[in-house]
């Protein structure tokens, strides 16, 4: 019988310390503090992550919560933009400061460290994930109540790496009203259980279009599955976002901050709740 030498790597011994789950988790520097940490994810791109993920920042800094985002879609970042951000992270002393919106929210993401907002991100995945990983460690995050990361869609390399990287406290799930969202929410579901991580609730973006004169809500992508499928898999739909021009407009000027509309007040709440 194998006698063990207190070091998994090398000793042979099947003890049940060698058998138990490796925590991947990637320890915050000493200067900075975060309490809650929330992803916003979806099985697909283009259902609206990024808004939901300032929208709800946007309420939770107007709640008095310091607030921060984490922008892990390296390949489309689009945080920055929706916030209005020109000014670069800096350094110091071998850490990086995150950008501050008008309003005080910090906001780390790849956009803020190139020369170009339109300069490609032309890695592999190892290297991506590297970067999701120094944006949680090498960043100075100034004792923030609230951090959402905004993911990028899908299930493969940079969803793993935060999911096992950082300390997820929840996720969001965005989603649209086609009929394959119960395929997309599925797929969100599945990977949180796997991960052993608890979902806050379902988003669904682009739910309907008010009509500016008779203010009759027009299914412009059919009637909406998001209630069954939320049933189906014992979900709550936390809130649920018009196409509406002027929310587009305020992300395209980055004027995100001046938004005006109560459509995810419940869910910023679930997530004070929390």
């Amino acid at each position: 019988m194998s006698e063990c030498t207190h070091n998994c790597e090398t000793c042979s011994a099947n003890c049940a310390s060698k058998n138990a789950p490796q925590d991947l988790t990637e320890k915050l520097n000493e200067l900075s503090s975060v309490k809650k940490v929330i992803a916003v994810v979806s099985g697909k791109g283009g259902v609206g992550k990024s808004m939901v993920t300032s929208l709800l920042s946007v309420l939770s800094n107007r709640a008095g919560y310091h607030t921060a985002i984490l922008d892990a879609d390296i390949t489309g970042p689009s945080i920055p933009k929706a916030f209005g951000l020109k000014e670069k992270a800096t350094g110091a002393n071998n850490f990086i400061l995150p950008a501050k919106t008008k309003t005080g929210i910090e906001a780390m993401s790849i956009n803020l460290l190139l020369d170009r907002d339109d300069a490609p991100v032309v890695w592999r995945g190892p290297v991506i994930a590297g970067a999701v990983k120094q944006f949680w460690t090498d960043v100075i995050w100034d004792d923030v109540d609230y951090m959402f990361v905004d993911m990028p869609p899908g299930t493969g390399d940079v969803p793993l790496t935060v999911f096992q990287s950082l300390p997820i406290d929840g996720i969001v799930i965005v989603t649209s009203p086609q009929e394959l969202v119960s395929m997309i929410v599925a797929k969100a579901v599945n990977m949180a259980k796997m991960m052993n991580i608890p979902v806050i609730g379902i988003v669904e973006n682009m739910s309907y279009l008010e009509c500016p004169d008779c203010g009759k809500k027009i299914s412009v992508f059919g009637e909406s599955h998001v209630e069954e499928t939320a049933e189906k898999y014992g979900l709550e739909v936390i809130g649920k976002l018009p196409i509406d021009p002027k929310l587009a407009a305020a992300c395209d000027e980055g004027l995100i901050e001046l938004f005006e509309g109560d459509w995810l007040d419940a869910a910023a709440q679930k997530i004070f709740d929390l």
